[in-house]
């Protein structure tokens, strides 16, 4: 059992029969009455964000996960296969439990989450930052904004579109925060 003050982000604990979560958390401590914990959940199985507020000290049952890396092999009508990088032992996995698969390229390393008890994957995640190239994009043209930080669309080398700085060129390399689904910067050689 934990209770809030364990809180942190990326906690999988079991709330309302299901496991979620920890996406971010707040301690309040309010000048009148108790003090409490305002949190946003995600829910494991339906991926939807849940907000909830638990009283301060109250006792929450921690999930036991466990992170395991596997790389992606490729995506087929069964769905998204994996190999373990440990025991080479390959799984396929349906996409609803993928974090951003249209981000994911054959070969990638990624971090799959594992429910101890039962021995089940329960999501997979990317790694925060990837480096791509940059396949296709319009030329940014001087004087086409009215702003300094103006986006322009470009697909990157896994077919999906990212909005970038103007100054990006085609066959360029940005890195991009896969969880944010945004650019970031040029890739440094």
């Amino acid at each position: 059992m934990a209770t809030t003050a364990d809180f942190r982000n990326g906690m999988c604990i079991e709330f309302n029969g299901q496991l979620c979560t920890i996406v971010q958390f707040q301690h309040v401590k309010p000048g009148k009455g108790p003090a409490f914990v305002r949190t946003k959940l995600k829910s494991i199985s339906t991926g939807r964000i849940l907000e909830n507020t638990f009283t301060s000290g109250v006792k929450v049952t921690e999930a036991r996960v466990e992170h395991r890396p596997h790389q992606f092999l490729y995506k087929d009508d069964m769905g998204y296969h994996f190999m373990n990088n440990e025991t080479f032992e390959q799984l396929s996995i349906e996409e609803s439990l993928v974090e951003s698969p249209d981000l994911m390229r054959e070969g990638q390393e990624v971090d799959m989450v594992y429910h101890v008890d039962s021995d089940t994957p329960l999501m997979v995640n990317l790694p925060q930052f990837i480096v791509y190239e940059v396949t296709y994009t319009e030329p940014g043209v001087r004087g086409d904004t009215s702003s300094t930080n103006s986006l322009k669309p470009a697909t990157i080398d896994t077919g999906t579109t990212i909005m970038v700085p103007l100054f990006i060129e085609q066959g360029e390399r940005i890195k991009v925060d896969t969880k944010e689904r945004s650019y970031v910067e040029r890739a440094k050689e």
